[in-house]
């Protein structure tokens, strides 16, 4: 917890928002009062609502005093979520009661109104309900009373001692529709989080958090990705690879191929990610399949990240291939998630891997592929900088990671959308290649960082009877370039069809 003591998270008072607490290692200091910023839509009232009803569960009284949304509404909204308001009291400031016929258009114009006395009415409803938790939403109906920026600074601050006074933990929303550079109340608050959502070319928009500010205490900083669901929101803290250790064996496994262990040395070592790099249709998704079941057979938990293809489609390819994934399934040993990258936030599918490997025990995660996971992240930039951590934290936890990279163009000259090759412990390059008018396939491991492997390129097959190794090809060069060339007519190449040879059966 970065130095965060247990006697210092026992007195924090929770915001109801679990990611959100985790991130603030534990939650609020109690008595103080905090902004919560962020422009319309982005998630404010939902996240101090919530903050009220975790309030009341711990027997704390919580009042909510609304200036912008009507109580109807804000009821509503907590319905939306499956919420009951039972138990917390509203208080809507924008009726003809509160404020008195006189001022009926005070919100139209402002100049009308004195800001004292909706300052004052605040302080009346504080003495007579005597609340532990309050939200004040928004202070941008109070920015416009007040006319001038030192009478605001002046009423917040009369405002954050009388609360200081009364022992209350306090939540300002403000919509963020001042000036960019007023940081008045940045300094006031003791603590400052703020919301933020972007809107892409293409799927749902985008959000994250960011705690600007919190005195006395740690917490995480940076960006944290959140998305708004029933029920709340949820925050999907950001992913620090050095928080997470454990011991592990590492003692390589068998990818259930014998001529496969032999191009790599001695297997797959738990605690490393392998990239398997190729055209489409070359066998990148089989062979990692391959690898998995190997693993599924072992009796150890796995979690394959679908990205590209449909979760049927891989179902039928691999059971006709004779790896029928079905029954480990059927028995919770496997979890295969199919994602949608257009609605996916890079935060988010951390959260989704660390469930997998935390909470479900996996000891094996696939990724398919990382190009569709690039198309999640809004920046090339992003993705190394997110794809190092996650790969970091899976190596901590002594997980066999493997990544599926396609490349564009099937011969020739390929190319990748970027280059993660130097991030890989192993990576195996896998390339088609045509002897005799038959369109062939080979492998070769370029590189690992684990065991003296086998420098060779091997042909290898898919068919009905599974996946074949052959020996390695000596009468080519050049097959990994792209352009191989016939150096000699003595090879001796596996039979086509048959799954003669190093099967994986």
């Amino acid at each position: 917890m970065h130095g965060t003591s247990r006697s210092e998270i026992e007195t924090r008072l929770k915001t109801g928002t679990a990611g959100l607490d985790i991130v603030l290692h534990g939650g609020l200091t109690p008595n103080r009062l905090y902004l919560v910023e962020g422009t319309p839509g982005s998630g404010k009232t939902t996240l101090a609502l919530k903050f009220l009803l975790d309030g009341r569960e711990q027997g704390k009284r919580g009042l909510y005093i609304t200036l912008s949304e009507t109580e109807e509404e804000l009821r509503a909204s907590s319905r939306s979520h499956g919420w009951s308001l039972e138990g917390i009291d509203l208080c809507e400031m924008v009726d003809e009661y509160e404020f008195g016929s006189d001022h009926e258009q005070s919100l139209l114009h402002p100049s009308e109104v004195e800001l004292g006395e909706t300052v004052r009415h605040v302080i009346e409803l504080v003495e007579e309900i005597d609340p532990a938790c309050v939200v004040l939403d928004s202070l941008s109906e109070l920015r416009l009373l007040a006319q001038n920026s030192l009478r605001y600074r002046r009423q917040i601050l009369a405002l954050k001692h009388f609360f200081a006074r009364r022992k209350c933990t306090v939540l300002m929303l403000d919509d963020r529709t001042a000036e960019p550079s007023d940081m008045q109340l940045h300094s006031i608050a003791h603590g400052v989080i703020s919301l933020e959502q972007e809107a892409n070319d293409f799927g749902s928009e985008r959000r994250r958090l960011r705690v600007v500010k919190l005195r006395g205490v740690k917490y995480s900083g940076g960006y944290h990705d959140f998305t708004i669901e029933k029920g709340g929101v949820r925050v999907y803290p950001r992913l620090i690879a050095s928080d997470h250790h454990r011991e592990f064996s590492a003692e390589p496994v068998t990818t259930g191929l014998a001529g496969l262990d032999g191009l790599l040395g001695d297997g797959l070592f738990p605690g490393t990610n392998t990239l398997l790099s190729g055209p489409a249709g070359v066998g990148k998704t089989t062979t990692a399949v391959l690898c998995m079941l190997a693993a599924l057979k072992r009796g150890e938990t796995a979690a394959y990240f679908l990205f590209d293809e449909r979760l049927a489609t891989l179902l039928t390819r691999s059971k006709a291939l004779d790896m029928d994934l079905q029954p480990y399934i059927d028995s919770g040993q496997l979890q295969i998630r199919q994602i949608d990258p257009a609605e996916l936030s890079p935060g988010q599918f951390a959260s989704e891997v660390r469930q997998a490997v935390e909470q479900d025990g996996a000891s094996v995660i696939v990724i398919d592929s990382l190009n569709a996971y690039l198309h999640a992240m809004p920046s090339d930039n992003f993705l190394i900088l997110q794809m190092h951590e996650l790969l970091s934290y899976l190596a901590q936890q002594g997980v066999v990671s493997l990544m599926i990279l396609g490349q564009h163009g099937i011969t020739g000259e390929l190319r990748s959308d970027i280059d993660v090759s130097y991030l890989a412990d192993t990576v195996m390059m896998l390339r088609f290649f045509e002897v005799g008018g038959v369109v062939r396939k080979s492998v070769a491991v370029i590189k690992t960082r684990t065991s003296d492997h086998e420098r060779t390129v091997r042909e290898f097959t898919i068919n009905k009877n599974g996946v074949s190794i052959g020996d390695p090809i000596r009468s080519f060069s050049g097959i990994l370039s792209g352009t191989p060339v016939l150096t000699s007519s003595n090879e001796t190449l596996m039979p086509l069809g048959t799954g003669a040879g190093d099967s994986s059966k």
